[in-house]
């Protein structure tokens, strides 16, 4: 924790194929060694990918799978006692969309398929249809807060 202020945000510009800060966050969270090139080569070849597959438009699949990968709550812990409990919360907006980016990115690296492009499409094509593994960490995270709501009301 920051003992003098909170770190600003910084400003993330948006890409220049779709003009999109959520296509450019996804991108730099893709990014091995700052290899932004690679990375992005991957990201447009998997919308390809994703067009050609399922004859809509790759970029509103890809809006699809991150919504439906949008954690809206989760479990946090709260020591109150010597004891601790998991305390659902709701998430923060911010911090929904980063974690539905890194779980597609997370759940795309175990994939079996060759290349990265086409693990990285079927993941992003399973989670815009409610399913694959992105899909599950969701569901998991909703089922462990349900389980644990009746320490809610130690929420701070």
């Amino acid at each position: 924790m920051a003992r003098r202020r909170r770190a600003k945000k910084r400003e993330i510009l948006p890409d220049y194929k779709y003009n999109s800060i959520l296509v450019a966050k996804f991108i730099n969270k893709l990014m091995l060694d700052g290899e932004r090139s690679v990375a992005e080569r991957i990201f447009y070849s998997a919308i390809d990918i994703i067009t050609e597959k399922t004859k809509e438009d790759g970029i509103e699949v890809f809006k699809r799978a991150i919504n439906n990968v949008k954690p809206i709550l989760e479990v946090r812990p709260r020591r109150i006692g010597g004891a601790t409990y998991q305390v659902p919360m709701e998430v923060r907006q911010d911090r929904r969309t980063s974690l539905a980016i890194r779980w597609i990115i997370k759940a795309a690296k175990a994939r079996t398929e060759k290349t990265m492009s086409n693990r990285l499409a079927g993941e992003l094509m399973a989670a815009a249809k409610k399913e694959g593994a992105a899909f599950k960490m969701r569901e998991d995270t909703h089922r462990m807060a349900e389980a644990n709501k009746a320490f809610a009301h130690y929420r701070w």
